[in-house]
């Protein structure tokens, strides 16, 4: 292992996670903390911990000189970015490699290809794997985008180039609806990412949202199969689990090996994802983008093959090959993960930073709670909701619901609102029970009253 040091630049559950990953690894750790973070768990466990600057995330876990300097004054050789943040910068993957140091992480180039979507899309086609019908590179006013419509046909999908996380998308149903929402999802564009590059595609009605965890050495890549992620709200993920039952075995055979053509046609180094819309009744898939990171949901694919991602990950950008070639990677059971929020879920998810008064956190076996939290911890009201992921494993995906219904129940976080009953519902629920979703079912669901303190 050539990563002795290591620096945490970023914040939460994620920072909790990669601490045990490179202490089994026997690397010293040292956390990177924003002031409105002085308390969090994470500091408590790292070796070692260094101050970034204020609460404000553009003043501390987003400024690139400051992070980079940090890692330098504590003499780190490697960076591990986490996901969000600067996980998806090729600013700061550049400025950590011209330092001298490790980034845990693909390069900076690779970054730059697969984080512009129409770079990505263009790399997919190259290694022959089927993408949306679209444009075929970055469009930058509403004529162009008119006339592909044309060729695609509508309904179609106006995306942003760059960024993610649901902004600068619009759905048109037609011209006049084209020539209006192209516009608004250029400024969301240029204002959430600083590019309003965009480009249009087909929409597929109602498709599954697949996708599929690769890890790569900068030369050969292997896949740990594939995750469905079609339970969202605003485009954001709830539930989600491992593997995805809709898929016959060739189709699924076919999607992740795919995705290894891919990674290894732009030679990926790191843990990264391949994600697909999933036709059900016509067995399409699609791929829509590559998150170049560790992913929220990784933790169902860690239980259904045994494989520990974020210690693979760090090996491969420490200069190794990969341990573990694709005959010998495995899957068993099923997983599911449900992400839990500090939110108000009967007031319209209204964020709800309390102090945890009481943590009490369900045991047994094939049962994994990732989180930030102890018995007094004030959740900061600066960052994202997310306060910990609940993950289970099943001998089947019947099993794994029940044990996730089980698990919930006796799970309590008291002093805060979270979104724990979300999920007790979903379990309940004869949709959820039978698979019969897709992407676009929870809003629906939500705003059927589904949700509701009695069936919780």
């Amino acid at each position: 292992m050539t990563i002795q040091r290591l620096i945490i630049a970023n914040r939460g559950e994620i920072a909790v996670r990669i601490i045990h990953a490179a202490k089994s690894l026997g690397i010293t750790t040292i956390q990177a903390y924003s002031e409105g973070d002085a308390d969090m768990l994470a500091v408590k466990l790292a070796d070692e911990s260094v101050c970034i600057g204020p609460a404000k995330a553009t003043e501390s876990y987003l400024n690139v000189t400051g992070v980079v300097a940090a890692a330098i004054e504590k003499s780190a050789d490697a960076v591990h970015p986490g996901y969000g943040f600067l996980s998806e910068s090729p600013e700061f993957a550049r400025a950590i490699e011209q330092a001298g140091l490790k980034f845990i992480g693909p390069s900076a180039d690779t970054i730059e290809r697969m984080g512009d979507k129409v770079a990505a899309r263009q790399a997919a086609e190259a290694a022959g794997v089927p993408v949306v019908p679209g444009s075929k590179g970055r469009i930058e006013d509403v004529n162009e985008a008119v006339a592909v419509a044309a060729q695609v046909g509508y309904p179609v999908m106006v995306k942003a180039a760059a960024g993610g996380g649901g902004k600068g998308i619009r759905i048109a149903d037609n011209e006049e609806e084209l020539r209006t929402l192209a516009p608004q999802a250029q400024q969301e564009a240029a204002a959430a990412f600083g590019d309003g590059g965009l480009y249009v595609e087909r929409s597929v009605k109602s498709p599954r949202h697949i996708e599929v965890q690769i890890v790569g050495d900068g030369k050969k890549a292997v896949h740990f199969y594939e995750r469905e992620c079609s339970l969202q709200r605003r485009r954001q993920k709830v539930w989600e689990e491992a593997g995805a039952d809709c898929l016959d075995d060739e189709t699924r055979e076919n999607l992740c090996m795919a995705a290894v053509a891919l990674a290894e046609a732009v030679n990926y180094r790191g843990a990264g994802t391949l994600e697909y819309l999933y036709e059900e009744s016509t067995k399409e898939f699609f791929f829509i983008e590559m998150n170049t990171r560790i992913q929220v949901e990784h933790p169902v694919t860690e239980m259904i093959t045994g494989f520990d991602l974020v210690q693979e990950m760090i090996r491969v950008c420490g200069g190794e090959e990969l341990s573990v070639s694709q005959d010998q990677v495995k899957k068993s059971g099923h997983a599911i993960e449900v992400r839990l929020n500090a939110e108000d879920p009967f007031m319209q998810f209204m964020p709800w930073p309390g102090k945890v008064e009481s943590l009490k956190i369900p045991e047994g076996e094939g049962i994994r709670f990732d989180h930030f939290m102890y018995e007094g911890y004030q959740i900061p009201p600066f960052y994202d909701s997310l306060i910990g992921k609940l993950i289970v494993h099943g001998k089947d995906r019947a099993d794994a619901i029940s044990k996730m219904a089980a698990a919930l129940d006796g799970l309590e976080i008291n002093g805060l609102k979270t979104t724990v009953p979300l999920h007790k519902a979903l379990a309940k629920d004869p949709g959820v029970a039978s698979g019969d979703f897709h992407t676009q079912w929870l809003e629906p669901w939500l705003e059927a009253g589904n949700l509701s303190p009695e069936n919780t």
